[in-house]
């Protein structure tokens, strides 16, 4: 089944949203393109492909989340993104975790890790946490 998870993050300057729309599938169902994750977890692409910051962001929460789900799946699991839209005004690719650790806790009935955003304004007015974890990447904003 799909579920559908809506991030909304408001903010002075409008905020950050995106939807993510993905489902399990056993792994012997898989037919679409897929990225490794952790073991038996892998990351299932849309037929329409994803942009790159967008797949590591997803990635990384998964990796995050693998162990946990390793040990639920023990035959393996698939996560397949149906799609991530979003608006492309104010657009940040580390709202793609944001909305796949979302998923993640809805779909699992996970506990929350400390994966969060705030509006610091500034320069850079959104300020990500990511749980005590590195972020995959570093990207300079304008």
């Amino acid at each position: 089944m799909i579920r559908k998870f809506t991030y909304r993050f408001r903010s002075p300057l409008g905020g950050l949203a995106a939807d993510l729309s993905a489902r399990t599938v056993p792994p012997g169902e898989a037919t679409a393109p897929s990225v490794g994750i952790y073991r038996g977890v892998r990351l299932l692409l849309p037929d329409t492909g994803m942009y790159w910051e967008d797949l590591a962001w997803l990635s990384f929460v998964v990796a995050l989340r693998a162990e946990e789900l390793c040990a639920r799946f023990p035959e393996g699991v698939y996560l397949e993104i149906v799609s991530l839209d979003f608006p492309l005004t104010d657009y940040r690719p580390e709202v793609a975790a944001l909305a796949m650790d979302g998923w993640l806790r809805e779909e699992f009935d996970l506990p929350d890790t400390g994966i969060t955003c705030s509006y610091s304004g500034g320069a850079d007015p959104y300020v990500f946490a990511w749980g005590g974890a590195e972020p995959p990447l570093r990207s300079p904003r304008l």
